[in-house]
């Protein structure tokens, strides 16, 4: 086993590996993230007042756990082959702290598990060790423990990774049975509990697993819930069944993966309580800078620092990170897979247009009285039947409050949601629940509806002017005339690229709080009033999430935003650059504010 660093002579803790690397991590002698400082946190809170809540620390079992991975398995693969797996301390707490935590009853503290990590750190080794463990030294009966994917040939990798471990183990050679030879194993038997370990996937149609254990890979790639639903339906038959999440990070927060890895952090943080899932979460702090700083790669890298079996450096290893950081450099598609993979940054997108970081930066939320009596314009972008309409307002700077504010509203048909949920792998009733969304009746959007609410809102604000997308118009303006409805000065709005480009650098300047040269004066305005939204998820989804909003290019450099090449949907930043370019910009030509040029007054 790995050689113990000493334990502080007067601690009050268990000299264990697990407790170890939280005193290691608390004291900065292991450079860790603020996830992984708040999980290293919660041991040992934990183990103080856990037995308040009925939980019961086994170092006991934890012990014998880490003793499995470093006694019985071996690594594979190139300089590692054949080598004792001697767990990097990161490690031993993950394996020690889900098998050493129980309840007073007897059931498994820990019954989802979710790690993401740097690429390459080891994650899927350890996965492979943890199903192995659960299959023969567990002492469960009839064990099935299951690499699970959504194909098939995903789940594999990791099983192939325990196989080998198998075939390099003389101790589970001669305790397993394997079905199939060769790459062509599919199956790992061990009779003296009736217990198996394979692979499923849900595109095999297999239904009812009872996992002892199910090991989940690349959750950060699963377009939907449905593997990790599978695998979590089926513990209720068992007493310490666990299912095991292993990830890098994401570029869509609304999918299974961004889910829980938004409850993990709010766990380890102590803002939402749940003793039954344990996670493990490398980030960085805030004004970490991976491109540029060496220092803080540990964080996301846990593994950079451990070194075994003779090795100079850790695994994935300082010139490999090199390599992907000079690639990054200058070209934004690779530095936003790279910035994802190896430092743990949600991009919200492969290659977006508006960055994660500058979205995330511009969200503030302000109370209803300060945007009441302030002028504003809004946008329409209505769909034609069943997907995404929205209605954007965009609120002028004042002196009180020099920011242009952006509030959305958006609705969808309320029919048949489950299956528009499936399709854009969107969560939309909790949407709708949480308000961000609305529903209109039938299954096409209600045009009616829409104008009756949009009605209500023009009341409620100060609204100028409408811009809409022409094309799009008729009906709308049809029933306004046979149910008597007014609403402000409608303007229509071209979607080429040269009535929308200029639209679109405005909204970026804003959004960026770039200067711009005054063409009348000639100056260069430094005073520039820059966007804020309200954190609205439908408009964040349309922002970036996923590679929604994609720009293209004409001849002129003229910019928009092109549906056809979205991902998803689009629709709200469409009506909010279409809300900048009618609002003019915070200051004009002749140098008079805006609202003298529209006749209101502040």
């Amino acid at each position: 086993m790995e050689t113990k660093s000493a334990m502080p002579q007067n601690s009050i803790f268990p000299t264990d590996r697990v407790s170890e690397f939280c005193l290691r991590v608390k004291s900065g002698e292991i450079v860790a993230g603020p996830d992984v400082r708040n999980a290293a946190k919660r041991h040992l809170n934990d183990l103080k007042n856990g037995h308040k809540r009925g939980l019961v620390w086994r170092q006991d079992l934890a012990d014998r756990a880490i003793g499995f991975f470093e006694d019985v398995l071996c690594l594979n693969g190139g300089e590692y082959e054949a080598q004792p797996f001697l767990l990097a301390p990161w490690q031993a707490f993950i394996v020690g702290s889900i098998f050493g935590w129980y309840t007073v009853d007897g059931f498994r503290r820990y019954s989802i598990v979710y790690v993401e990590t740097g690429k390459g750190s080891g994650k899927s080794p350890l996965a492979a060790g943890i199903g192995l463990y659960g299959l023969v030294a567990d002492g469960e009966q009839r064990a099935e423990v299951y690499a699970a994917a959504t194909k098939r040939e995903q789940a594999q990798i990791l099983f192939r990774d325990a196989v080998s471990m198998v075939n390099l183990s003389p101790h589970l050679q001669q305790r397993l049975e394997q079905s199939g030879r060769n790459e062509k194993v599919w199956n790992l038997f061990y009779p003296n509990t009736n217990s198996f370990f394979r692979t499923i996937a849900s595109d095999q149609g297999q239904s009812g697993p009872r996992p002892h254990i199910g090991l989940i890979d690349e959750v950060h790639e699963h377009r939907d819930g449905t593997v990790v639903n599978m695998m979590l339906a089926g513990r209720k038959n068992r007493k310490r069944a666990m299912v095991v999440m292993i990830t890098n990070s994401g570029s869509d927060k609304n999918t299974v993966c961004g889910q829980y890895h938004d409850l993990s952090v709010s766990v380890c943080r102590g803002t939402q309580d749940n003793d039954q899932l344990f996670a493990f979460v490398c980030s960085l702090d805030e004004g970490d800078d991976p491109l540029h700083d060496e220092s803080c790669w540990p964080k996301v890298n846990p593994s950079l620092d451990h070194l075994s079996h003779g090795q100079t450096d850790g695994i994935p290893g300082r010139k490999y990170l090199r390599d992907q950081v000079k690639e990054a450099i200058g070209l934004p598609a690779k530095e936003s897979v790279v910035r994802r993979l190896n430092f743990c940054e949600w991009t919200q997108a492969d290659s977006p247009w508006i960055g994660w970081d500058v979205w995330n930066q511009a969200q503030e939320r302000v109370l209803m009285a300060l945007l009441k009596n302030r002028p504003c314009v809004g946008a329409l972008d209505l769909s034609s039947t069943t997907d995404l309409t929205a209605f954007v307002l965009m609120f002028y700077p004042t002196d009180t409050d020099p920011h242009w504010r952006l509030m959305p509203y958006f609705w969808i048909p309320d029919h048949d949601l489950d299956t528009r949920e499936r399709r854009d792998h969107v969560p939309y009733r909790q949407w709708i629940s949480q308000k961000w969304l609305e529903t209109t009746p039938g299954r096409a959007i209600s045009k009616r509806f829409i104008l009756r609410r949009m009605t209500a809102i023009c009341e409620a604000f100060t609204v100028l002017k409408i811009a809409y997308d022409r094309w799009r118009i008729e009906d709308l303006q049809q029933l306004m005339n046979d149910y008597s409805i007014t609403l402000p000065t409608m303007v229509p709005f071209g979607q080429g690229f040269t009535s929308i480009g200029p639209a679109v650098d405005e909204f970026e300047r804003r959004l960026l709080g770039i200067a711009t040269k005054n063409e009348s004066t000639g100056e260069t305005e430094t005073d520039i009033e820059t966007l804020r939204h309200d954190g609205n998820p439908v408009m964040t989804w349309n922002a970036g999430n996923a590679g929604n909003a994609v720009i293209v290019c004409d001849a002129a450099n003229n910019r928009k935003v092109d549906k056809a090449k979205a991902i998803g949907r689009v629709d709200g930043i469409v009506a909010a650059v279409m809300a900048a370019g009618i609002s003019s910009g915070g200051r004009i030509s002749n140098s008079k504010s805006i609202y003298e040029e529209e006749g209101v007054g502040i």
